[in-house]
């Protein structure tokens, strides 16, 4: 990308700045102690301390920029931000055979919850029959974060207009004991509950989730302003 430096006209010049650099232009210490705590599954040290907004911001100018290509195909990346980015940069692509083919390539080196939920690629909504292949093949990956990541694109795009009884055994069926894809399960019910609850309730009254899903799939229900007072009621009774 370039970037004007100096005020002088005469003495302006131009440099090429990478990722890296812009990220640590935005960098913040008090937020990186913050993010260090939020994701305790990745090294301290790969944690430059960005606030989203400015990553989002730097994402549009990558996208725009002639910097992209040579950005999305460095992998992987050394930075948890870089990653971030990574991913802002994918979700802006309007094409979606070409957004598919950079979310397919980039999920393996998605490390951490943040990474994998923050994204959420627009035209995914422009071909939903097309999307459902994919989503159903991210969930049977054994990368927990890829698994992760096609059950909350089930989730933001299938419990709607959209939606089949047949979503809720898919999710079901993903096992596992990581605490990110239980708590990925947990909340895809839980959402399930406040969209969909004649069909999902069925899950909880017959205890088809593992145990502690089941628990914290009532929990997030019960604390969810969209799951009404009488539904909240009727599920504290299986916890």
């Amino acid at each position: 990308m370039d970037v004007i430096i100096g005020n002088n006209p005469i003495r302006e010049k131009r440099v090429h700045m990478t990722v890296y650099e812009m990220l640590l232009k935005a960098k913040d210490e008090n937020y990186k102690e913050f993010q260090t705590k939020l994701v305790p599954n990745i090294q301290p040290e790969t944690i430059i301390g960005v606030r989203t907004p400015k990553m989002r911001e730097i994402a549009k100018q990558v996208f725009k920029s002639d910097l992209r290509d040579e950005f999305l195909n460095d992998l992987p990346h050394k930075y948890y931000e870089e990653n971030l980015v990574h991913f802002f940069v994918i979700a802006l692509i309007k094409d979606f055979d070409e957004c598919i083919e950079a979310v397919d390539k980039f999920l393996p080196y998605v490390d951490c919850w943040p990474v994998s939920d923050q994204a959420s690629p627009k035209c995914f909504k422009k071909d939903h029959e097309k999307l459902l292949e994919y989503i159903k093949k991210w969930i049977e990956s054994d990368h927990v974060y890829t698994a992760r990541f096609g059950i909350r694109m089930l989730m933001n795009e299938f419990l709607g207009e959209d939606f089949k009884d047949e979503y809720l055994e898919l999710v079901a069926a993903k096992k596992g004991e990581d605490y990110y894809l239980k708590m990925m399960v947990a909340w895809y019910f839980a959402t399930a509950l406040a969209k969909q609850y004649d069909v999902s309730v069925k899950y909880i009254e017959n205890r088809r989730l593992d145990e502690w899903v089941h628990k914290k799939a009532i929990q997030k229900a019960v604390e969810s302003f969209r799951v009404t007072d009488e539904h909240k009621e009727y599920l504290k009774t299986f916890r």
